[in-house]
């Protein structure tokens, strides 16, 4: 595949922007998450696998309603209700496959692109090698449960019970509620800093960020609440990377469980690593995926 950008058409008339970077027989696709989110922390993931020795041509993408590939106009209630769905985005994961011409190729995902993985592997699994989830829970009360905790370990109860006031009310734009969240997403989110994925202005993403997750990370009021996927687990057949951050705001428990869960799974922790630890300690987190890939392709992977 020729590497560089190209605009996609979907079947639907939208227009998404992808990237592809490196060479190499071995193919990636690689899943933003938000939703809405951006492609940005996959821009230097062939440069890093090549320093782990491995030749892989990385394609990324932004979803439909992010950054660079069209912007629906979500007010349209019919719009909306096509387009922020869960069928909707899985659909166009399989879309996007198709019209790169990509088959027997590696698909990884962080966060919500995880939870996109994970769906994919169950439906289109014929078309993987293998899948990679990278901080995306299975079942989503465990993340709220370990985001919670995650506020005690930082803030002072008054700032939680603060917080807990400002979201009863949905005063999400009170300055003081988020400076405390800047400070959640500095010791779980983004823990390289100054962290090179912060904008000067949002560049679109929000509206379906919003929809589906809610204010930011700590809080989740959208349709994620009622994501649940534990019972499909075992319909995973590809050989299956579990990676998470040590330090980040999805709870390893519950990483513990989808690797006991999916029959041909590993699990990796990254030291020192947020809900970003790809960006946050690199090395770590690119030996543990160049590794997986390679036992893949050599026929030695074997779950734990």
């Amino acid at each position: 595949m020729k590497t560089g950008t190209k605009i996609i058409t979907l079947d639907n008339g939208y227009h998404l922007w992808t990237n592809t970077q490196g060479d190499g027989n071995i193919h990636l696709l690689a899943l933003h998450g938000g939703p809405g989110g951006t492609h940005e922390y996959w821009e230097d993931t062939a440069d890093q696998l090549k320093k782990q020795g491995l030749n892989v041509q990385v394609t990324m993408y932004d979803q439909l309603g992010s950054l660079y590939s069209d912007q629906p106009d979500y007010s349209d209630p019919e719009i909306a209700e096509k387009y922020l769905t869960y069928e909707y985005f899985l659909a166009e994961v399989d879309e996007v496959r198709a019209k790169l011409g990509l088959d027997q190729f590696y698909l990884i995902g962080q966060s919500w692109g995880g939870l996109l993985v994970q769906e994919y592997a169950v439906k289109y699994g014929h078309h993987l090698k293998g899948a990679i989830i990278s901080s995306m829970v299975d079942e989503i009360d465990e993340y709220v449960d370990s985001v919670n905790r995650r506020r005690q370990e930082i803030l002072p109860q008054s700032e939680i019970d603060f917080m807990h006031e400002c979201e009863e009310h949905n005063d999400y734009n009170n300055q003081r509620y988020q400076d405390d969240v800047n400070s959640l997403n500095i010791n779980f989110v983004d823990r390289r800093q100054p962290s090179k994925l912060y904008h000067l202005k949002d560049l679109g993403g929000s509206e379906v960020y919003h929809t589906f997750q809610g204010d930011n990370e700590f809080v989740i009021t959208g349709k994620l609440k009622e994501w649940h996927f534990r019972k499909q687990l075992k319909k995973i057949k590809v050989p299956t990377l579990i990676t998470f951050g040590e330090k980040e705001t999805m709870p390893i428990a519950t990483a513990k469980t989808m690797q006991q869960e999916i029959p041909n799974s590993r699990l990796v922790t990254t030291p020192d690593g947020g809900h970003h630890h790809m960006v946050d300690n690199p090395d770590v987190y690119y030996q543990h995926l160049a590794d997986f890939i390679r036992q893949v392709e050599d026929g030695s992977f074997q779950g734990e």
